[in-house]
């Protein structure tokens, strides 16, 4: 396995070295003949597990910091943003990638107050690569490959591996550099990073490592003067990547760790909350949506809906979805309703989503990045309507609210389908077989709305200032309602032209 491992990390430094961008490394040496370049973190380990990755980032030795961005600033751009961690963004020449993070060695003077920026780093360009290794959060992180060396020159590569990182990558397993409870205390968000890495790389977490982070996991509720010591974004952010990775693995972990009842206690509510079984035989409420989230990703679905990926969007909705039940409930016992019912919890329910989110930050990720980006209002609005999906529902449904719900944003509409085919899944009635049938009377009607839509006019055939100039009118409610009748016509396909919107308006005046 180890030779395995260096002739993998070995072929992907290669690969790096041969883009043109890189050859600034080849005036490096000439620059710095006692100059030592490593590559080190988690690029390391991706080339071990054959995973895409991004973040490169390099240790630079025997280099005075000054010279260093003397030597960066001539081939390319230097972001002084992470000099307070003792880091330089670079941004090569030509580069369109993530920017590069370029130290020097470093070691860490922690506070252990849990916070991120509770350091004090020093940088030292004499400092052995083994000493910045051994800052590092998990040992699978803490792996170093030489690739410039002042004796060798270029293409040296030598891996430095000292917390034994490539055997946990064996044994897929993730554990901490040094003590678990310390390493944890420096940095209380290193708990929720790891629990990411676990759904990531499906790697299971040691067991010191597991114990010291259960014990630690109230502290995501910690303040300092009155700031979250943690802040919310960090905990968003890690959510989200978590789920994105592994749905159902990362409802289990955040569960099972604490990280749900520290951050979102709202969700443990579902626990316990009976379901009528009439509709639900699958069991209670959390178990519902933990199905929910297995149908998301499963061969199903993806036949079901071959173009929508799973993204943060969806798997969030699917997660909250139900939120509002608990709240909600009402039983024959204690209410003398007929049977369990959850009367309006979907709009409960996108209520405290809404909360939830706001309180996250779960809109952090840019709307450019799509598997992350989460539009606040997109998410509120499916749960708030995801219970429209019954039979009579969607028979009944005018055709124009039809293309308000799934026409006028069809990327949202698109979603709402899913949602309403992954709920569906997830609900196991009495009798045993799932209906689908709402969902294939809309999806039906809509194949019809789209063809008469294609030919005659994807826009209204008239609009209003035209109606009121024309039948006289004064502005006002009545000339919304009546192009609501004229565009419920022509999605009828009853009326195609100018002539026959005319003919049908006169008749409603």
């Amino acid at each position: 396995m180890a030779a395995q491992s260096e002739r993998l990390i070995q072929k992907q430094v290669q690969r790096i070295l041969r883009d043109p961008r890189f050859r600034f490394w080849k005036d490096f040496i000439k620059k710095f003949p006692k100059g030592e370049l490593y590559l080190v973190g988690g690029a390391v380990r991706d080339f071990v597990l054959r995973r895409d990755t991004k973040d490169l980032d390099f240790i630079v030795r025997n280099v005075p910091v000054k010279q260093l961005m003397q030597f960066l600033d001539r081939h390319g751009r230097v972001d002084l943003v992470g000099k307070r961690f003792g880091v330089l963004k670079f941004v090569p020449r030509g580069w369109e990638g993530e920017a590069l993070d370029i130290a020097l060695p470093r070691t860490d003077y922690a506070l252990r107050s849990g916070g991120y920026k509770d350091f004090h780093i020093q940088s030292d360009p004499k400092l052995p690569i083994e000493n910045d290794l051994a800052r590092r959060d998990f040992t699978v992180n803490a792996i170093a490959v030489r690739i410039v060396n002042h004796e060798l020159g270029i293409k040296n590569y030598g891996i430095v591996d000292p917390f034994g990182g490539l055997k946990d990558i064996q044994k897929k397993v993730l554990r901490t550099v040094g003590e678990p409870r310390a390493r944890f205390q420096e940095d209380y968000s290193r708990m929720l990073r790891v629990l990411r890495f676990s759904c990531q790389l499906g790697f299971t977490i040691e067991k010191k490592t597991w114990t010291a982070l259960k014990k630690l996991m109230p502290h995501m509720q910690s303040r300092r003067d009155n700031e979250y010591i943690v802040p919310r974004e960090t905990i968003g952010r890690e959510l989200i990547k978590a789920f994105v990775a592994e749905p159902v693995r990362a409802l289990d972990i955040w569960d099972k760790s604490g990280a749900l009842a520290s951050v979102i206690p709202e969700l443990l509510q579902m626990k316990k909350c009976p379901q009528p079984r009439a509709f639900h035989t699958e069991g209670d409420v959390w178990v519902h949506t933990r199905l929910a989230l297995q149908k998301l990703m499963s061969p199903g679905f993806r036949r079901a809906f071959p173009d929508m990926a799973p993204v943060a969007v969806s798997i969030l909705t699917i997660l909250l979805h139900d939120i509002g039940k608990p709240k909600t409930l009402r039983t024959p016992q204690k209410h003398g309703v007929d049977r369990i019912r959850f009367d309006g919890h979907d709009l409960t329910g996108s209520a405290m989503a809404r909360v939830i989110a706001q309180r996250l930050h779960l809109s952090q990720f840019p709307k450019d990045d799509a598997r992350y980006h989460i539009d606040t209002e997109m998410l509120v609005w499916l749960i708030r309507y995801h219970m429209l999906f019954s039979e009579q529902t969607m028979r009944e449904m005018r055709a124009i609210t039809l293309e308000k719900y799934f026409l006028k944003d069809q990327y949202r509409g698109r979603l709402f389908q899913a949602l309403a085919w992954v709920d569906m899944s997830a609900a196991i009635p009495a009798h045993g077989k799932q209906d689908f049938k709402p969902l294939r009377i809309v999806q039906r009607r809509l194949r019809g709305i789209e063809k008469i839509l294609r030919r005659t006019h994807v826009r209204p055939i008239v609009n209003g200032g035209e109606v009121m100039k024309r039948l006289q009118l004064q502005p006002g409610p009545f000339i919304g309602r009546l192009l609501d009748a004229l565009r419920e016509e022509q999605l009828q396909g009853r009326v195609r032209t100018k002539k026959q919107a005319w003919e049908f308006l006169e008749k409603k005046i």
